[in-house]
């Protein structure tokens, strides 16, 4: 008889507004990659967080307007941000930062006001992407003045692929990390592959009976509308950010969920299909990425050879 495997390690935490999941195919390798997972969030935190005042995020947005040099971490995250905005033709757009205040998600979304009876402002389009002057070989950095970025679409997903592979290399183990639902992984895969069980919220059970994926290697990314919402002037209103007029995207898709190579790929590929709305299916179907699709009635569509819904244990849901 063949021993089996031990099955895999986990441990979770709260980070970053949401909640940081780990597991390991290794159990002896859970204290070392949860050493490296943290000092990567740490990292990003301090580096990308537009609610903390001592964040590089922050002191950039003062200097809208003037010429700075900015860190070599930063630098990739805004280069990983500027990226995603090229490829989808500014459907994710890092510029939304004031749009994103203006519509009261001005602090972290524990603290955001559930109702707001306050006015909405008028809405007004993101600066734009193509305004941002940045060098990547000086790392010097012009934003357009009053301009306020927001790397949240991208930055999370970042520390999901660097940290599952600094894990990965540092143990030798198989490692998912799991940001609030976004998942990269590295090193190999349990037997069978990572069993993700998908949601329309990664905190709570699937909402959808046999809505599972073995994942093997790679990324998997859930962009959603229900679950960072609250009321404001008689509105119900969502984190995704349309660049083009402001608002929150039109509400077509009520998740979508996208398997790349990387996070930062399948996560820049599910937001945009949220601000593409009615569009998404045709623009998705030129990625070429394996895609699925729930709408606002239930009703699922699969793109790229995704496959048909099947059970799993595991779990991964928008944030």
């Amino acid at each position: 008889m063949t021993p089996r495997a031990p099955a895999p390690a986990r441990t979770a935490f709260p980070a970053l507004g949401t909640t940081a999941a780990l597991f390991v195919t290794d159990p002896s390798a859970l204290p070392v990659a949860t050493a490296v997972l943290r000092a990567e969030l740490a990292t990003v935190d301090l580096a990308c967080s537009r609610f903390r005042p001592d964040s590089e995020l922050s002191r950039v947005n003062l200097g809208a307007g003037t010429s700075m040099t900015v860190s070599a971490y930063f630098a990739e995250a805004l280069q990983v941000a500027l990226r995603a905005a090229r490829i989808t033709d500014g459907a994710v757009d890092p510029t939304v930062g004031r749009a994103v205040i203006a519509l009261g998600y001005d602090r972290t979304f524990a603290s955001v006001r559930p109702d707001d009876a306050r006015p909405l402002p008028v809405s007004r389009p993101a600066p734009g992407w193509r305004r941002i002057v940045f060098d990547p070989h000086t790392r010097r950095l012009r934003l357009p003045a009053h301009t306020r970025l927001d790397l949240g679409a991208t930055a999370k997903a970042l520390v999901a692929d660097r940290a599952a592979r600094r894990a990965a290399a540092a143990t030798g183990s198989g490692v998912l990390v799991s940001l609030g639902g976004d998942l990269a992984t590295d090193g190999p895969a349990p037997e069978g592959g990572w069993r993700i069980a998908l949601a329309d919220d990664h905190a709570q059970p699937p909402t959808e009976p046999g809505s599972a994926v073995a994942v093997t290697g790679g990324a998997l990314a859930t962009s959603g509308i229900r679950v960072r919402t609250w009321r404001r002037d008689g509105r119900t209103l969502h984190h995704i950010v349309d660049p083009a007029t402001g608002d929150p995207a039109a509400p077509v898709w009520r998740t979508v969920t996208v398997a790349a190579a990387t996070c930062v790929d399948a996560n820049t590929a599910s937001t945009a299909a949220i601000v593409l709305g009615g569009r998404a299916v045709d623009w998705l179907r030129g990625t070429a990425l394996p895609v699925r699709l729930v709408g606002l009635d239930g009703d699922v569509v699969r793109l790229g050879g995704w496959p048909p819904d099947s059970h799993g244990p595991a779990q991964g849901g928008a944030r």
